[in-house]
């Protein structure tokens, strides 16, 4: 079983109508839910005063109302996490709180290191304590030896990107300021939207649509945001700007991302729906019917279908209270998760030949258990299409792919992936079409995990990129 590394929901607000802070945690933490359903919390500003909230459970477990916070309280951030299997304890929950001899300062993270190990060992030579598992703990330690030295917090923040390595987009608040950074990759999403008193950082630009914020614009590979409580204005340091070619995980288009959001300026929902078309000119069939896999497989369908010509129609009901089964830390969870998570609609494939549109097929286990359902409810023929190309080599920037051996693309030829999912026929999209997911060329992507080609190195001990890919 594959180990589950971070891919997490961000959310952070300015506003000088103290009132609506909470509220907008609150909202902003139930639109990226999809995002993490290990754990969430809310760390405030309250006159200076930062305070956390936070546990395991979903959103409305944890925060079943906006938590209670005074008329003085500007600035909040959020995140709602899933993490490694195994760790799943209260102390790797987000916002971190860490308190020195400088202030004190809350941090949430999306991604993950490459170099944790090796910071990680250095600082406790040091003399660091860690109290959790995560290398969000590594980051905030970084930032705070930094700014004993440094004038400002943003200071000690530049200077910490250039020890860390892998992907990241922080939120940092402290007593008085909010900041929001990506790293120089762009792996992880981040977007800036504006209030009528205020600003906020999401994750993604769902979250700013639930607050009603306006979308301004993604922030830049490499750049840092900074909003101060004692103005109230929006700055930027771009020092980091430019140095590499952005590679924003594309497993966030196919995936991760709601389709409602805008990611670098894709639309996710085009995204998928160019994926489909691509399949449909790449891989045609004879069919009946098109039929996605809820939720991400749906859009990938209907381009299928438009494409095609072949209609499309609603295959499975999706039992909306259980979790993301990729998600899911244990293989066992995820397959028992399958089982009632999604029913095929017989009137729609008994009979027929059908085409089956699913986002990915990353170990083939829940995909061969979606062909059963659709076997097991009359369909005469299944013709299977992956809107992500083979799925070959680890990702070391916080997908759920740290390793080839459970990896079924890896595993097996594509006839024996075939036979053992039981389909009629099996198409993946090509590896070059990830770049047409966009027509802003400007926009790159990080598809390591299909070619090998990795944006920044490895973490030291693993098996390098040339070598993975033979």
């Amino acid at each position: 079983m594959a180990t589950l590394k971070e891919a997490c929901g961000l959310f952070g607000i300015y506003s000088e109508a103290a009132a609506d802070t909470a509220l907008f945690c609150h909202l902003g933490l139930y639109s990226l839910q999809h995002r993490g359903q290990e754990g969430c919390g809310i760390a405030w500003n309250d006159k200076g005063s930062l305070t956390v909230q936070k546990d395991l459970g979903l959103v409305a477990e944890v925060f079943p109302e906006p938590v209670q916070v005074t008329s003085t309280t500007r600035m909040a951030i959020a995140h709602t996490r899933y993490g490694t299997s195994g760790e799943r304890s209260r102390e790797n929950v987000q916002p971190l709180l860490i308190r020195h001899q400088m202030g004190s300062m809350a941090l949430a993270h999306n991604g993950n290191l490459t170099n944790d190990v090796q910071l990680r060992s250095s600082l406790e030579r040091q003399g660091s304590l860690f109290h959790t598992t995560s290398d969000t703990e590594v980051i905030a330690y970084i930032i705070t030896k930094h700014r004993l030295t440094s004038e400002s917090v943003e200071e000690a923040v530049e200077k910490a990107m250039d020890e860390l390595k892998g992907s990241y987009s922080l939120l940092v608040m402290t007593a008085g300021k909010l900041i929001a950074v990506r790293d120089r990759w762009g792996f992880k999403p981040l977007c800036i939207g504006k209030l009528e008193d205020g600003y906020v950082f999401a994750s993604e630009s769902c979250a700013l649509d639930a607050v009603g914020a306006q979308f301004l614009r993604d922030v830049e590979p490499g750049e840092i945001c900074i909003v101060d409580a004692k103005t109230g204005q929006l700055e930027s340091k771009k020092r980091h700007v430019g140095e590499t070619k952005g590679s924003l995980c594309v497993f966030e288009l196919i995936y991760f991302a709601r389709p409602d959001s805008v990611i670098d300026t894709i639309s996710v929902h085009q995204a998928r729906l160019r994926s489909g078309a691509f399949l449909a000119l790449e891989h045609p069939a004879q069919a009946d019917v098109v039929i996605g896999v809820p939720d991400s497989g749906i859009d990938a369908a209907i381009g299928y279908a438009w494409q095609s010509g072949i209609p499309y129609s609603i295959g499975f009901i999706k039992n909306k209270y259980i979790g993301r089964t990729f998600i899911q830390p244990k293989q066992g969870e995820r397959e028992s998760g399958v089982r009632i998570k999604l029913n095929p609609i017989a009137s729609t494939v008994a009979g027929k030949r059908v085409v089956l549109i699913d986002d990915s097929i990353v170990r083939g286990t829940t995909s061969k258990r979606i062909v059963r359902l659709l076997r097991e409810a009359g369909a005469k023929e299944v013709h299977l299409r992956s809107s992500a190309p083979p799925f070959l080599h680890p990702c070391y920037y916080g997908t759920d792919i740290d390793s080839r051996k459970d990896l079924f693309a890896h595993k097996y030829s594509h006839q024996e992936m075939q036979k053992i999912l039981d389909v009629d026929s099996l198409g993946f999209l090509l590896p070059e079409q990830v770049l047409k997911l966009s027509d802003h060329p400007s926009i790159g992507f990080c598809s390591a995990c299909f070619t090998g080609s990795y944006p920044c190195e490895p973490p030291q001990g693993v098996v390098d990129a040339s070598s993975e890919s033979q």
